[in-house]
């Protein structure tokens, strides 16, 4: 069953035996490995749905991470590390698509992008709908800022906030201190929190 896209992240919650999953799936044990997939896969479907918005195509991407993470695990050598070595995979993952539908929207005469115009009878015969269109407005007012974002803020921000991670965590990923993270991150959070309608978004302790 594919994980549904939610506006807040996944649990976190460490678990003890995650080192032992991680060190017998990087000897081979492909059930072990399955158990990682189990725990990961919904947070890892979110990361990327947030970025790219297309529900197959990060279904699409969401696997191939893991594919490359099985491929790629007997050369993880901190197995405490798993989860921000894992969303660094993704991370690289999503920029190789972006990068690729920016090549592609330059041989195209018409953008991709739906621009939706809710009807009227359609959204009080369907709350649903309503419930749909009002989730779009706000990914628009994010998109919005986030356009006014440098791309390293823009990608502090939404590690953080979208996807949950701790700052050692967004350093691991990104290969930067701990201190650059925070700037970049307060230099986002400055820029947000000017927005009225999305202050309620950054409600999270920083500390």
């Amino acid at each position: 069953m594919t994980p549904t896209p939610q506006n807040a992240p996944g649990s976190q919650t460490a678990e003890p035996q995650l080192t032992q999953l991680v060190e017998m799936a990087r000897d081979g044990n492909r059930l072990a490995f399955d158990q990682l997939i189990d725990r990961y896969q919904g947070d890892i479907y979110r990361m990327i749905y947030y970025r790219i918005r297309k529900r197959m195509d990060a279904e699409d991407l969401t696997q191939d991470v893991f594919i490359r993470a099985h491929r790629s695990i007997g050369r993880l050598r901190e197995p405490k590390r798993f989860r921000s070595w894992l969303y660094t995979i993704a991370v690289n993952r999503v920029n190789d698509y972006l990068r690729k539908k920016k090549v592609r929207s330059i041989f195209k005469s018409s953008d991709e992008g739906v621009d939706i115009q809710p009807d009227a009878d359609k959204l009080r015969a369907q709350p649903e709908a309503l419930e749909q269109v009002l989730k779009e407005d706000f990914w628009r007012q994010v998109d919005r800022i986030a356009k006014k974002l440098s791309k390293m803020e823009r990608e502090v921000f939404m590690l953080r906030f979208l996807d949950g991670l701790n700052i050692n965590e967004i350093a691991q990923i990104l290969k930067k201190s701990e201190s650059t993270v925070k700037t970049h991150l307060y230099r986002s959070l400055a820029k947000f929190k000017k927005e009225k309608g999305l202050r309620q978004f950054l409600q999270e302790d920083l500390t």
